[in-house]
């Protein structure tokens, strides 16, 4: 799944740390979904939207895989 987070967090000028400290979560999970190595749960999804002030689908953006 596609994201926004990095920029989000770019323009905050916040690191994944201090993200993932405010949703409660490891730094390398933050990492991960960035990559886009990892989809978040639901709840996380919604309070990283919520964090960035932004709906779910301004932050991230479902693609389908050609499996």
């Amino acid at each position: 799944m596609k994201n926004r987070i990095r920029v989000l967090r770019a323009e905050k000028k916040w690191t994944q740390e201090d993200l993932a400290d405010a949703i409660g979560v490891s730094r390398q999970t933050i990492n991960a979904i960035e990559k886009e190595k990892f989809d978040p749960s639901l709840p996380t999804a919604f309070r990283i939207a919520g964090l960035f002030e932004r709906t779910i689908e301004e932050v991230f953006q479902f693609e389908e895989s050609d499996a």
